[in-house]
């Protein structure tokens, strides 16, 4: 049963399936066992990044596609729901019309970036995305009557995901059910969907063309596989399930605007956390999205235990000061990086297959 849920794409490590399991009893119950707005945040913020980073290792990982235009698509999403609810009003129906109205425009856009560029090899197509990007997102800036322009868009979410909706005049395991832990609940249910269906893609007849093209295009085209139509339909479908997750952005945030998903700043964390997991490997977007926003949001907080803690050695806490957390991040990555070079899921399958 479990094979077959996974797709067949069983973690192969002991330590890995332990890790994956330790992940998916956290994060289904964070509310519960994570008391805090600051820790649900984070834990809302890594079933959206599973998606986004999980939809990218399709394009980098499976087909060796490298794009920059990946956060515009996340941005699409977002927007679309922002826009509709700004207009149409809280309602599920507005929620359903933005999506809709957003996949179409990503379908649109992912092909014509697929059939007029994809033709364009490596450096030269990740240009041309990156500049398309820079567009839309310079083009989501400026159109202010809709997008908000810099300051963005604020907007309220059907009943069932106001804050202020309590079911419930109990508590439950301590916790007081409201509209904020539903909508918890509903990224935790589309994730685990999401992720499910990329496992069922990836290792489908056509995930296994994507990896020959990935590994050696000429070849895959000599025996008879039309190499631009498996890119373009990778880049499609990755566009869409990237829309998705911007769209559980602003189901969550109830705001968006262009610095939330559409800078390049959020395309730096995908490529991170795809180097940090593991690229080809969906699991490796699930465990890179954990270890780097886990980091990410906690840092500070523990050099600043550290820096306190060595107040009597001067050097030692200003070395350990919160102020320099990114230096202390990106040193931890550059370990990742050297310790793991396939990433922590392929450094756990090799292990694992070393002592097979």
């Amino acid at each position: 049963m479990l094979n077959r849920l996974l797709s067949g794409d069983l973690p192969r490590s002991r330590i890995l399936a332990l890790m994956l399991l330790a992940i998916f009893l956290g994060l289904a119950v964070a509310p519960f066992a994570f008391p805090g707005v600051k820790a649900l945040n984070v834990a809302a913020k890594v079933l959206i990044f599973v998606v986004l980073v999980a939809s990218f290792d399709l394009l980098l990982g499976y087909t060796g596609i490298v794009s920059f235009a990946h956060t515009m698509f996340f941005g699409i999403g977002a927007y679309g729901v922002a826009i509709a609810s700004g207009k149409l009003g809280a309602g599920w129906g507005a929620l359903a019309l933005g999506l809709g109205a957003a996949l179409l425009l990503s379908l649109l856009l992912s092909l014509a970036i697929g059939l007029f560029s994809l033709r364009v090899r490596a450096i030269f197509f990740a240009m041309i995305t990156l500049a398309v990007a820079a567009a839309f997102q310079t083009l989501a800036s400026q159109l202010s009557d809709w997008t908000g322009g810099e300051d963005g868009l604020t907007f309220k979410m059907p009943e069932w995901l106001s804050p202020s909706f309590e079911p419930f005049e109990n508590e439950i395991f301590g916790t007081l059910i409201d509209g904020r832990i539903i909508s918890y609940y509903l990224l935790f249910v589309l994730a685990l969907l999401l992720v499910l269906m990329l496992l069922r893609i990836v290792n489908s007849p056509f995930g296994r063309v994507l990896q020959a093209i990935r590994e050696n295009e000429f070849r895959a085209e000599a025996i008879g596989y039309r190499v631009v139509i498996y890119r373009t339909t990778s880049s499609v479908l990755s566009a869409l399930f990237a829309c998705v997750a911007g769209a559980m952005l602003a189901v969550w945030l109830r705001y968006n605007g262009p610095d939330t998903t559409l800078s390049f700043e959020i395309m730096m964390d995908c490529l991170l956390i795809v180097v940090i997991g593991g690229m080809g490997t969906i699991y490796g977007a699930v465990i890179g999205s954990v270890i780097f926003l886990v980091a990410q949001s906690y840092l500070q907080d523990l050099l600043r235990l550290g820096s306190e803690a060595a107040v009597s050695l001067p050097w030692l806490s200003a070395l350990l000061s919160p102020d320099r957390w990114l230096l202390w991040l990106g040193l931890l990555f550059v370990l990742s990086v050297y310790y793991f070079p396939t990433g922590v899921v392929g450094r756990l399958r090799a292990a694992a297959s070393r002592k097979d």
